[in-house]
């Protein structure tokens, strides 16, 4: 008799393997050559997004040709994971998060609720205890593994809850010029209306003015408003200014505010002594936003929340359900959906854990401490480079910088400046308007950046600045 054809969602182990292996080739080609890819492509790129504009087959199509498909598309683009993408805030992706979650997703265990896996679900928990820890947090201390900024809109969320009535829309939220977007979003999802994110004055090295943040406080609370949430940068996105958290902290006691401290870029500095100087009193802070996928080269999607009064995030995202009445309440393992807008969600903490236990920290720490002397070096290169300004020193590993021109327009000497380093293809750099002032930026977070990439990126900027005011 013949044997049953397999269903093909239930492919043999032999087939599994298979697939396995050729992914896994195909992954390990297009990591080697990232040094060599350009640091941005996007030749062509529309072109070929329209050939994926297609019907869905009835029928399966081989593994090496949907494989073809994806590496195809994954050609252009910007190359974050690569050592020359210096914009925006780059994005490590390590290998041994990519199999972290190669292993979840197949593993495919629920750990929302902790007596569905407790195992994976401690696994999860520690994670958090890690990172509570390393910001001296207390052991009542909880936190979430999220999708990215959605760790803001806990944070609110949560302050929210914790400060204010259920009509709220009295109270009112503070942060620099320099804030991260994200914070005002998350702010106008949570409900508040955009004219009760408060914008405060910056000091001549983009930190909050304490000052003037306590005039529009008094102001507010006059006006019969109500203040309840001050969000402080640790490492700004625009250019990586730290706040003076330990001030943020005495103003937040006295007013009665939530201190929450976005650490989505710079946060895993924390691990560096330069970091950790730089950050004196954020252990103070209510709330830490993270992102994983920025500091421990994680994955995108990777994001994170810790609490002090981990009782307070649990109140602010906390529902029954009657369809919920078997499962166990959180006992010494927490039960993340009771943290956390998600109820589904994705084992996230086996993508931190298991590149920690592999790697362990010292390796994260030399990596981030390398950036921090990265960053230097290009800073001191072009602040020694006659007709470069760079009017902010770097806090963390953000390089602002715009070149003065003999003659002519300098926002447009520098527009077509930022166009001639880009076009290289070995580095890629962004821009930003600050203090309306274009500048162009460098951020240097990639684990595989290293100094013959910023020696060359020096090289390429000192070189596209002098041809580009010879032929003005």
């Amino acid at each position: 008799m013949t044997p049953a054809a397999r269903p093909p969602l239930e492919p043999s182990a032999e087939e599994m393997r298979d697939m396995a292996s050729r992914a896994t080739e195909l992954l390990v080609s297009f990591i080697e050559e990232l040094p060599d890819a350009p640091a941005h492509d996007l030749d062509g790129a529309i072109e070929i997004a329209r050939t994926y504009r297609e019907a869905a087959p009835g029928h399966g199509r081989g593994i090496d040709e949907v494989l073809a498909r994806v590496s195809a598309a994954a050609e252009k683009g910007f190359n974050t994971a690569g050592p020359g993408y210096l914009a925006y805030i780059p994005g490590g992706g390590l290998f041994a998060a990519a199999l972290a979650d190669y292993l979840s997703l197949g593993l495919n265990r629920y750990v929302g609720v902790w007596n569905a896996a407790p195992a994976l679900a401690q696994i999860e928990a520690t994670v958090i205890r890690w990172l509570c820890d390393l910001y001296d947090y207390p052991v009542e201390a909880r936190g979430i593994l999220t999708s990215g900024s959605m760790a803001n809109f806990s944070a609110i969320v949560a302050a929210r809850r914790a400060l204010l009535p259920e009509d709220f829309l009295a109270g009112t939220l503070y942060g620099s010029s320099q804030l991260h977007a994200s914070v005002s979003k998350a702010a106008v999802l949570a409900g508040f209306p955009a004219r009760n994110v408060r914008s405060v004055a910056t000091t001549p090295d983009l930190r909050i003015d304490v000052a003037a943040l306590e005039r529009m406080i008094a102001e507010d609370r006059a006006a019969g408003l109500r203040p309840f949430l001050l969000a402080a940068n640790a490492g700004s996105t625009n250019t990586g200014a730290v706040d003076p958290l330990r001030e943020c902290a005495e103003v937040a006691a006295r007013e009665g505010l939530w201190l929450h401290v976005d650490g989505a870029y710079g946060g895993f500095f924390q691990l560096t002594d330069r970091g950790r100087q730089a950050f004196a009193g954020i252990d103070a802070a209510d709330s830490i936003t993270l992102d994983p996928h920025k500091g421990l080269f994680l994955p995108y999607g990777t994001g994170c929340l810790l609490v002090r009064d981990g009782r307070r995030l649990r109140e602010a995202h906390q529902v029954a359900a009657a369809y919920l009445q078997d499962l166990a309440p959180e006992d010494e393992i927490p039960n993340f959906a009771d943290s956390s807008p998600e109820l589904s969600r994705d084992f996230r903490g086996l993508r931190v854990w298991l590149p920690v236990m592999l790697h362990g920290l010292d390796a994260f720490r030399e990596a981030l401490d390398e950036k921090l002397d990265l960053t230097r070096l290009l800073y001191d290169a072009l602040a020694s480079t006659p007709g470069f300004e760079l009017p902010w020193e770097p806090q963390m590993t953000v390089v602002a910088f715009r070149y003065r021109p003999r003659e002519g327009d300098p926002e447009a000497f520098n527009r077509a400046l930022l166009e001639r380093i880009n076009a290289s293809r070995r580095v890629f750099l962004s821009s930003t308007t600050i203090e309306d002032r274009f500048v162009l930026r460098a951020c240097i977070v990639s684990h595989r950046t290293h100094l013959d990439r910023i020696a060359e990126a020096i090289d390429i900027i000192r070189t596209a600045a002098l041809d580009l005011e010879a032929t003005a």
